[in-house]
């Protein structure tokens, strides 16, 4: 504070008896002193009285708030006075604030003894705020998901000392397992079947539903509430995280009742909206806000510099980074990555059961500036420091942790579709159905889930693009998943045959198919069913369809079972398109704006990675693969299981999803699919079942009926 009464000059400090150098600093040190027992007392309240405003704008009141109270400190020195223009209120204030959260940051990580302390006391009064009950002694799980990293990318950022946390997990503790995403490797797929046991009827990240006339897209939040009521439905379970667990940064809750920035808890109005509950509980130290809008500042210079380095360089492939984007990867790679982790460390000093969350940082850099390269190598060294936070954190919780880091997908390098032809996919199927096509193609918006995140931050309203209003019933409607790309026509009922699509545009399929950007087609066909259409003419019925050969060569293990899984779907589009692929570069064309990409079938996309303590059972046998989101969830509730996890066992009579059959009384949580405010009683449920229903995974409840153990 008299450093900065030095050097501004519309900031002053003075004595009552003297100018003396002592009598100064005693007033500094007064001034210093009411500055921070106003922090430390006004400011949570002042946070709460601002609930409803977004959070990024919190962010910035942050400033003028903790300036307001440096003016009030100055004006309760009791010794000498202090006197500041607003303005430069503002500035003194986060000075001090920023000074002081890199003292005390440093002395945490300089002094493991301080550290220690300081995470104890945090843990002691969350105990406390527990009524004092027994502390959980089972071990807890926390699941980490890194967003977008493949485990190509892992295993390279090890061995090349980018994620030193990981490889010391790797040497001692941990085993990697690869897995296999189905056709649709995208976030919105592969999370819901994570976290809910369910990826039927996701085609791809966006596509249409001609019941509805509506498109959905995953990571709009009443595209994503509904498909997490579909899961549920489904699968008869609110999810992964039922009991005791909390979601963090995902699209979907898992059945948690503790939600942070969660997609489907985002759509919700009134008080039961906790989406935005992170953003509030983080920014409530002042401190806190200061770092993060410092990393912030510099991540957006850290961008503009880098995309201005490869424009002068002309480095292809390259897509546009102008406009908002710096600002969207800065929210992506700095403000959710931060509230995340401290939420993540909250949990874990609160001793809960089990965390889900998501980092979205490397999958929105990856998208922009490729999967691998410098860009992408900062951001996984960062996602590394997180880690190490949150183990540390583990390390002083009231109970033990085990920590599973794991990937959604991976992405694949390559040219954009428009790049490299000159035209979109949605320009190339207009051209197939003879319908005019626009002089200068309109690029397809990237589908990156932080664009999403930050409207959800900012109250923003769901963007109603063009894709969302699809044109006049004779057109068609072309939608892109990255390299996958959804074509329907509205005014056909069903999915079209190939013979009624030849009919109405003879040449759209032969096109499509012909097009060198374009890998295979899936189209029914009234005569074979199904048929897979590749270059040259290729046609393959989908119950021959084998890897290796015919449109899929090249597409690797597990393609044409995926294929055919998709084509169960009812909402699979009436002409899916994959775009090609080149086993020798790895890469795909995107139907999107993105030089790194997932969504479809080829190369790294679809081999996510599942990292898990050795202390835990094999994901998989010996020899065996892992294939599928729906397969990583029955593993990590198995997993669950084997330290006495969460089983809730549910009255017969009870459904686990919303609907007319639940207790008027009950109230119901529609987003997790579970009761929300106050534990569902259990009649008849036994503490110890006999020991048959334990050998067989099930228990008896209510009525002499047995339910599995799992729901």
């Amino acid at each position: 504070m008299m450093l900065l009464a030095g050097v501004l000059p519309d900031f002053k400090l003075t004595s009552d008896s003297g100018a003396g150098i002592t009598r100064v600093a005693l007033t500094a040190a007064w001034g210093a002193g009411a500055f921070g027992l106003l922090s430390a007392l006004v400011w949570p309240l002042v946070v709460r009285a601002f609930l409803l405003v977004p959070a990024l704008v919190l962010g910035l009141l942050v400033f003028f708030l903790n300036g307001s109270l440096l003016l009030v400190a100055l004006r309760l020195i009791p010794s000498g006075h202090g006197a500041a223009e607003p303005e430069t209120a503002v500035i003194v204030a986060a000075a001090m604030s920023a000074v002081a959260s890199a003292t005390s940051t440093a002395l945490a990580v300089r002094d493991d003894d301080a550290y220690r302390r300081r995470l104890s006391r945090l843990a002691d009064r969350r105990r406390r705020r527990r009524d004092g009950g027994p502390v959980p002694q089972p071990p807890g799980i926390v699941f980490l998901q890194l967003d977008g990293v493949g485990e190509h990318v892992l295993r390279r950022a090890v061995d090349s000392g980018l994620m030193p946390t990981v490889a010391g997990w790797l040497r001692a503790t941990h085993r990697l397992t690869p897995w296999r995403t189905d056709w649709s490797s995208q976030t919105g797929a592969s999370q819901l079947g994570i976290l809910h046991g369910s990826t039927f009827d996701v085609p791809a990240f966006r596509w249409y539903e001609k019941e509805s006339g509506e498109v959905m897209v995953s990571n709009r939040p009443a595209s994503a509430v509904e498909l997490q009521r579909r899961a549920v439905e489904r699968t008869g379970d609110g999810g992964l995280l039922t009991l005791d667990g909390a979601s963090r940064g995902n699209l979907f809750s898992g059945g948690a009742d503790q939600v942070a920035l969660v997609l489907t808890a985002a759509a919700r109005r009134g008080r039961r909206n906790r989406s935005r509950a992170g953003y509030f509980a983080y920014f409530s130290d002042p401190a806190n806000a200061v770092r993060t809008a410092g990393s912030f500042v510099a991540e957006v210079g850290r961008e503009i510099a880098q995309s201005t380095r490869a424009r002068l360089r002309k480095a292809t492939p390259r897509v546009g980074r102008g406009g908002l984007y710096p600002l969207i990867r800065a929210f992506a790679t700095v403000v959710e990555r931060d509230v995340v982790v401290a939420a993540v460390m909250g949990d874990l000093l609160a001793g809960r059961t089990a965390v889900y969350a998501d980092l979205v940082a490397y999958d929105e850099v990856a998208h922009h500036s490729g999967p691998r390269g410098s860009d992408t190598d900062h951001v996984l060294g960062r996602l590394d420091r997180s880690l190490a936070l949150i183990a540390g954190a583990a390390a002083q919780a009231p109970r033990p942790y085990r920590i599973v880091l794991l990937s959604d997908h991976g992405q694949s390098p390559g040219e954009t579709f428009e790049s490299a032809f000159g035209l979109t996919l949605k320009d190339l199927v207009r051209a197939g159905c003879g319908l005019p096509v626009p002089r200068r193609a309109r690029r397809t918006r990237s589908g990156a889930e932080a664009r999403y995140a930050v409207r959800v931050a900012l109250h923003r309203p769901v963007e109603e693009g063009e894709e969302h209003r699809p044109g006049p019933e004779s057109d068609p409607v072309v939608l892109a998943s990255g390299n996958l790309g959804l074509i329907s026509f509205p005014d056909a009922e069903g999915r079209m045959t190939r013979e009624q699509i030849d009919r109405r545009h003879p040449a759209l399929l032969p096109t499509l198919a012909g097009h060198p950007g374009i890998g295979f087609l899936l189209v029914r066909s009234q005569e074979h069913g199904a048929v897979v259409l590749g270059p040259a003419g290729s046609e393959v019925p989908l119950a021959q369809l084998t890897d290796g050969e015919g449109p899929l060569k090249g597409f690797g293990r597990g393609a044409a079972d995926a294929v055919r899984r998709t084509d169960t779907f009812p909402h699979t589009a009436d002409i899916m398109v994959n775009s090609m692929y080149d086993p020798s570069t790895g890469e795909v064309h995107a139907f999107e704006e993105q030089i790194g990409s997932h969504g479809g079938l080829g190369g790294e996309q679809s081999h996510p990675f599942l990292l898990s303590p050795l202390d835990l059972s094999e994901p998989v046998p010996d020899g065996g693969e892992l294939v599928g989101a729906e397969q990583v969830h029955h593993v990590l509730r198995r997993w669950l299981r084997e330290d006495q996890g969460p089983q809730v066992p549910i009255p017969s009579d009870v459904r686990l999803n919303a609907s007319a059959d639940m207790p008027a009384d009950l109230p119901v949580d529609v987003q997790a699919g579970v009761p929300a405010e106050r534990e569902v009683p259990v009649p008849g449920a036994m503490e110890n079942p006999p020991p048959t229903a334990q050998a067989e995974g099930s228990f008896p409840v209510a009525g002499g009926a047995t339910q599995d153990k799992t729901c």
